[in-house]
């Protein structure tokens, strides 16, 4: 039996990294846990920044998940707890 793998919406991949930069993450924490390569996620850092979902890196260079970008990720929960079975 061959084992198909369900390749991940955008939703889904920024609620991956919003997840794992809850408690604040550098790039490449976010890239192994997020399973992205490093030319894939400036894309989603990009858009996510300009969503106000995640903050820039300041000294400390860490990205940190916004309230706003909280909120996705509730919301995000929500609907999949919906549509799990």
């Amino acid at each position: 039996m061959i084992k198909m793998t369900k390749k991940r919406n955008y939703l889904e991949i920024s609620a991956d990294l919003l997840r794992v930069a809850k408690e604040g993450a550098r790039k490449s924490h976010l890239v192994y846990k997020a399973n992205l390569n490093f030319s894939i996620i400036e894309t989603y850092l990009k858009r996510l920044q300009e969503t106000g979902l995640i903050t820039v890196p300041s000294d400390d260079h860490l990205f940190k998940t916004t309230l706003k970008g909280e909120e996705y990720l509730n919301q995000y929960m929500k609907l999949t707890d919906i549509f799990t079975v």
